[in-house]
């Protein structure tokens, strides 16, 4: 590579350079000062995260960088900047719960700041190494926040089950790669599409494809490859629990549509049937395991999947109303998940200790009106009611599939929608119809301040939608 090009590579890829030396930097004043500095280090990784977002939205260009591997355009901009907002929300939401939930150590920032370097680069990946690279890079730093809490057991063992299912995915999605590899000869997107073109595919070409959805389908915690989601949600202290359910699942939804329209568009017929299959999975799943739940971590657990499934009917759809209808769903499910977990780090009674409960909530009506309120518009629009932006969410990846003659898979996914009303629609019964049991100690600012803009985006996106839809549309257009 000639200096130029040097140069334009790094200009392409400046937040993430900027995010890297960061982490660096902040890991140098974390070592020297000692642990008065978590306070410190925590305030300049939020700035950190702020300044590549403004740069993202500022002076972001298109282009492919480092040989082709790299590459950024409006697509891979919009998630980026989707994913920075998940991860500043999250630390935020760290910061009056870092010391109960012994998360109060200078290097908890870092490796966020690390995990959402690794989740950029997921984003702009564009041959099958530097997506396996910038995997490995987020999966990392997410398996020791998993386990951060030294102290718990439960903590503990959802970083272990977290990092044992994570390695197993990593390894049959990196023999997935090597097939692909050894029948195209390529690992660029564009130069494996060519090859498929040119040559066709291969029965053993398809069994690369589905190992490699099967690593990713771990990622975003799709069925049959969901078992840890449960158990690290409920285990994981709730402010990683709440990381965990924003940021690395927009960056691996980022990753799964990049790989299968630009690597695999033309073997689209194989790997949709593969996209329909974990969508059903994954709905049908989320909706009736979840009904059972008393735990409301482990019941967002299982809404997660619930509602990784319904995003995937919008990529199974393969069109651009399907691309667009993902970045929107991964959009809406973002802020709708951030409020949600902000009303339940507000969980904790005045003696002190959060609690999980579903039943612990029970009269918030009564006790705290402000948050029961938006308590309630977050599970109405997780539900897909109108007009909350979760209803338009699914309206749109349904619409795709049916426009893609997807119609039993639109079908199935409005049916489960339907039963997973229930387990949502009892949270608000429970807080506005049953008897209050204790008041829950004064809500911090943070967190008010986080599920009061949820709540509010999630009641106005009706009158705001527009630009919004005319940037997601703007995003797909990137593959089209």
């Amino acid at each position: 590579m000639t200096a130029e090009l040097i140069l334009a590579s790094l200009q392409l890829s400046t937040p993430e350079i900027i995010l890297a030396v960061g982490a660096l930097a902040l890991l140098m004043i974390g070592v020297f000062s000692g642990e008065r500095s978590t306070t410190t280090v925590t305030g300049l990784a939020v700035a950190l995260l702020i300044i590549a977002g403004l740069w993202l939205v500022m002076r972001g260009g298109d282009g492919m960088a480092y040989g082709g591997a790299f590459v950024s355009d409006p697509f891979a901009r919009f998630m980026k900047v989707l994913i920075l907002i998940g991860s500043i929300t999250a630390m935020v939401l760290t910061v009056g719960h870092a010391r109960s939930d012994r998360i109060d150590r200078f290097e908890f920032p870092v490796l966020i700041v690390l995990s959402t370097v690794g989740m950029m680069l997921m984003a702009s990946a564009n041959s099958l190494i530097a997506l396996y690279l910038a995997l490995e890079l987020q999966s990392l730093a997410l398996y020791v926040v998993a386990a951060f809490n030294r102290d718990s057991v439960r903590s503990t063992e959802a970083g272990l089950k977290y990092f044992v299912l994570g390695s197993l995915s990593s390894g049959m999605m990196l023999y997935g790669m090597s097939l692909v590899y050894g029948f195209t000869g390529q690992i660029g997107y564009q130069e494996i599409a060519a090859a498929l073109s040119a040559e066709g595919r291969s029965l053993g070409l398809v069994f690369g494809l589905v190992f490699v959805l099967a690593g990713l389908a771990f990622k975003i915690s799709a069925v049959p490859f969901h078992m840890w989601t449960p158990d690290v949600y409920e285990g994981a202290p709730t402010p990683v629990t709440a990381f965990f359910a924003a940021a690395p699942k927009v960056a691996a939804i980022t990753m799964l549509v990049r790989i299968v329209i630009d690597a695999f568009e033309p073997v689209v017929a194989d790997w949709q049937q593969v996209i329909v299959f974990i969508s059903i999975a994954s709905m049908l799943l989320g909706s009736f395991a979840a009904i059972g739940q008393r735990n409301i971590k482990r019941l967002m657990a299982y809404s997660s999947i619930g509602h990784m499934g319904y995003a995937l009917v919008g990529l199974a759809a393969g069109s651009m109303a399907g691309v667009r209808g993902v970045v929107l769903y991964m959009l809406i499910y973002m802020v709708m998940t951030l409020g949600t977990f902000a009303c339940i780090l507000a969980m904790r009674r005045r003696e002190g200790g959060n609690v999980e409960g579903v039943d612990d909530l029970a009269g918030l009506s009564t006790t705290n009106p402000f948050m029961a309120s938006v308590l309630t518009v977050m599970m109405f629009s997780l539900a897909g009611i109108p007009p909350l932006a979760g209803f338009f969410a699914k309206y749109f990846v349904f619409m795709a599939a049916i426009e893609a003659h997807l119609y039993a898979l639109a079908i199935i996914g409005m049916l489960s929608s339907v039963v997973g009303a229930y387990y949502y629609l009892r949270i608000v019964k429970v807080m506005w119809f049953d008897a209050a049991t204790d008041e829950f100690a004064r809500t911090p600012g943070e967190l008010k301040l986080v599920f009061g803009l949820s709540g509010l985006f999630i009641t106005a996106y009706v009158l705001i939608g527009g630009p919004i839809g005319e940037a997601a549309e703007a995003a797909a257009r990137t593959f089209f």
